[in-house]
């Protein structure tokens, strides 16, 4: 029975449970008046006019949650009006407002490159991205739609059957159409987070609907129809747990399937006149629900289960990457760490005279002139290859190496290599540092060391690429030589060295190391070499500045080099394969190039011009955003790089960010 509780003993799989079981509740109040009042066509509307508020919202960097319940009032709003005019049915007046407010959210949309990144989580649902600030949401939304549904329960039924009626006993049958217009606006605008507002009809009407066939009574209804949603939404994220299919999709996908099995139960109910079947069908669906609702909270009287894959004592798994910026102000020595979700900014301490910073991807290492502070920045990934696992925790300082000036860090599993501009390289215990404590593992006077396939790739000055295992040890050397190495990458490709003549390509198969040069253009003589690889984790696409001449492109995937002449530049970087090349110009202008022909496609004024002695801002790329760091104005940029370089947010941070480094990618 593993397979069965397993997910539901992950962090936000449980947060995704109780989410699911809210919505259930909300949308069976509003669904089963819904389907008892045929008003589908209306809730499919109101379903889809949301598109216009969540675009805007997107777009000016508002709430999205605000942004959809103002769509949504508007197109009640406006259905409530064109009912009033005879001329015009009712379903005439809701079928316009639904296609004029989709027609404007595609306008909207239409607008933002950046749309499938940006709202596709909104259109389609994200169940497993349920915060605990959203089930309080929704608990209150719950406790509104109960009480709008018991208040409104006599006037809801009279409205159903005869509105003329309803008006002659003084169920005032007007304010019952828009307190039942206003609860169906409430239950889409709960759910729509959920499943989507593509998705969310099918939450609203499948359950209600499955329900008919079980009940007779109006109560009786909403009940099994909150039954059948909250099955649903644990069949689904079990579905989708093991088969990795979408959250929110699936489970709209088994309350529709929920609906058929339904019917035809219901057929051969019917069929064989067996009174029993209904309930005995009941109580099934109950048992089924009530264990599996349970799982993962509170008490539990079974035994405790194995640890879960990807476990990590002492931080909480979510179902997104957990962005931070770790921040260094060159002129106090102030560390703080701004966590790109919730915006909070931590302090870290503090570290004297620094000088330079480098990441690894989780952990941040403050050079100064003869030691370097280490600040866990609280948010990381573990990569599995055929999938991966996203956590966080508090950022916290570790402890402090000595050494010198800090020049980079690369780290796999097992081992940290901190590489100081002396040449030497400290080699950390990786699973100590995790658990806070900072262990070395030896020193290596001389070479490039990065950790790669369980072993460590050394470039030593004489351009030999040395294979050693963790102790230091030389095992083998690879044939293809790197004269006079200078910066280093890690991709899903290999291990990228930058040499005099191009670039040596490392890769690792079947316990064998090769390397593949890939040589500079010979058309491009003037160009100075690539010394300091930027690249987006993982990407095959590697940025770095050419001198004073311009910057150089690396295509590791097609083996090829590209020149773009731009001149002297503060930073680059991209974020990846066909994606613009970023690169910050002296004045302050953020530019997006085309990374084949180097035409500029987009510009943003960032900065104020800097002085030449100043510390170059720099450029962090993730998969879905860019970070500029502005020390003038203690402020960061994030940039929309999909969306012609739009500025999505500004962060205002307590410090100078003179030195920045991304982390949890």
């Amino acid at each position: 029975m593993e397979w069965l509780f397993a997910p539901f003993e992950v962090a936000f799989v449980q947060r995704a449970l109780w989410g699911g079981l809210l919505v259930s509740c909300v949308c069976a109040l509003a669904g089963t008046w819904v389907v008892v009042r045929g008003m589908a066509f209306l809730g499919d509307a109101m379903a889809h006019g949301m598109l216009p508020g969540v675009a805007v919202a997107s777009l000016l960097g508002g709430n999205l949650l605000l942004g959809a319940a103002i769509s949504c009032a508007a197109m009640a709003f406006g259905v409530s009006a064109l009912g009033r005019n005879r001329r015009l049915s009712a379903d005439t007046g809701i079928g316009l407002l639904f296609v004029g407010m989709l027609a404007l959210g595609v306008i909207i949309v239409s607008r933002s490159q950046s749309f499938a990144v940006d709202l596709t989580g909104f259109l389609f649902g994200d169940v497993l991205a349920v915060r605990e600030r959203d089930l309080w949401y929704l608990a209150v939304a719950l406790i509104v739609a109960v009480t709008v549904a018991v208040l409104g329960h006599r006037g809801f039924v009279a409205l159903a059957f005869d509105p003329r009626k309803a008006h002659t006993l003084g169920l005032r049958p007007r304010l019952a159409q828009v307190a039942l217009v206003g609860l169906v606006t409430l239950a889409i605008v709960a759910s729509f987070h959920i499943v989507g507002t593509l998705l969310v009809f099918g939450l609203l009407i499948a359950p209600p609907a499955a329900a008919t066939y079980w009940a007779d009574r109006i109560p009786a209804v909403m009940f099994v129809a909150a039954l059948l949603g909250a099955l649903s939404t644990v069949v689904g994220l079990i579905i989708s747990w093991h088969a990795g299919t979408a959250g929110g999709a699936t489970i709209a996908a088994v309350a529709v399937g929920l609906f058929f099995l339904s019917a035809i139960a219901a057929g051969l109910r019917d069929r064989l006149r067996g009174r029993g079947v209904r309930y005995a069908a009941l109580a099934a669906g109950a048992v089924a629900v009530v264990p599996l609702a349970g799982c993962g909270v509170g008490a539990d009287s079974r035994q405790p289960a194995a640890t879960p894959h990807g476990y990590v004592a002492g931080a909480e798994e979510t179902s997104d990457a957990q962005s931070r910026l770790v921040l260094a102000d060159k002129r106090t020595g102030a560390i703080e760490v701004l966590d790109l979700i919730t915006e909070q900014v931590v302090e870290a301490g503090r570290a004297a005279g620094v000088r330079g910073i480098a990441g690894d991807g989780r952990f941040a290492f403050i050079g100064a002139a003869d030691s370097a502070r280490i600040v866990d920045s609280g948010g990381w990934t573990v990569d599995h290859g055929d999938h991966v696992h996203y956590y966080r925790t508090t950022a916290r300082g570790i402890g402090a190496i000595v050494g010198g000036r800090v020049a980079g860090v690369l780290s796999d599993a097992a081992v940290v290599a901190v590489a100081f501009e002396s040449g030497t390289t400290l080699l950390l215990d990786r699973l100590a540092l995790e658990n806070g404590t900072v262990s070395e593992r030896g020193r290596i006077a001389e070479g490039s060391v990065v950790p790669y396939a369980e072993h460590l790739l050394v470039a030593v000055p004489s351009g030999r690429i040395e294979v050693r295992v963790r102790d230091g040890a030389p095992v083998t050397a690879v044939a293809e030589p790197c004269a006079n190495p200078r910066g280093r990458a890690v991709t899903r490709r290999g291990v990228v060295f930058g040499c005099a003549d191009g670039a040596l390509v490392v890769s690792h198969r079947d316990g064998v190391f090769t390397g593949t040069k890939i040589r500079y253009p010979r058309e491009v003589v003037d160009a100075d070499r690539a010394v300091e690889f930027t690249h987006r984790p993982g990407s095959a696409t590697l940025t770095a500045k050419a001198g004073e001449q311009g910057i150089w492109t690396l295509d590791v995937r097609k083996r090829l080099w590209t020149f773009v002449s731009v001149g002297l530049v503060w930073a680059v970087n991209t974020a990846g394969e066909g994606s613009a090349l970023l690169v910050l110009t002296r004045d302050g202008v953020l530019r997006g190039l085309d990374p084949e022909s180097g035409r500029e496609t987009a510009q943003i004024a960032l900065l104020e011009p800097l002085a030449e002695s100043a510390t170059p801002p720099v450029i962090q790329v993730d998969s879905n955003r860019a970070y500029v760091n502005d020390a003038a104005r203690r402020k960061v940029y994030e940039i929309a790089y999909n969306d012609n370089l739009r500025l999505a947010r500004t962060f205002t941070v307590g410090i100078d960010p003179t030195l920045m480094v991304e982390t949890g990618e």
